[in-house]
């Protein structure tokens, strides 16, 4: 499939959203749902506050579903996932911002560090849950279940050239979390929300 031609699927859902038909933002929640709130509760660690992000993410994509560009943002789960990322790291960094400045504990370093490591947890647990199932489970088999290389892959049936491939992809593509520049913050010259 060329680069710039989303998934058929994404492509009718942003254009029965963009007509406004409720029912499709009905089934998109149900479909990413989950994958909102769960990053959202990594990054802010409190359920009301990732309940918050959740009704703004879909109230966002509901009301502006041509901000989707497939060309630029890739699939629609990715798109709505960094969304998810932004919004949750930008309500961290004000809370955190917010505390800091009314009872002066801590740094404003220390400040950036807790919103870089709660951004790039969000962001390898998306990359874990988005992997393809081989690296996945190469990966949950090696450091879950404490398993070598050769253990990996008579567990998964496969050879250990095999199973070092998987773990190999799998460690780049995690490795990618702390690579990515830093999200949350509004665009410059802009405040308020960054979604």
């Amino acid at each position: 499939m060329a680069k710039d031609t989303p998934p058929r699927w994404d492509r009718k859902m942003q254009q029965r959203l963009a007509r406004g038909e409720a029912a499709a933002l009905s089934e998109l929640y149900d479909r990413f749902a989950s994958l909102v709130h769960n990053t959202a509760h990594r990054v802010l660690e409190d359920q009301d506050a990732a309940d918050q992000v959740t009704r703004e993410v879909f109230g966002y994509v509901w009301e502006n579903p041509d901000a989707y560009d497939p060309r630029e943002e890739g699939s629609l789960r990715a798109w709505i996932a960094r969304l998810t990322r932004r919004q949750a790291v930008h309500r961290l960094r004000q809370a955190e911002t917010r505390a800091l400045a009314e009872h002066g504990e801590g740094s404003a370093e220390e400040l950036e560090q807790k919103v870089r490591r709660a951004a790039v947890a969000a962001r390898a647990d998306y990359i874990v849950t988005s992997m393809p199932t081989p690296l996945r489970e190469a990966l949950d088999s090696a450091y879950f279940k404490r398993r070598n290389y050769r253990q990996t892959a008579e567990h998964l049936g496969v050879t250990e050239d095999e199973a070092r491939r998987r773990l190999r992809l799998g460690l780049q593509l995690l490795s990618t979390a702390h690579t990515r520049p830093m999200e949350g913050s509004p665009p410059p010259g802009q405040g308020g929300s960054p979604l």
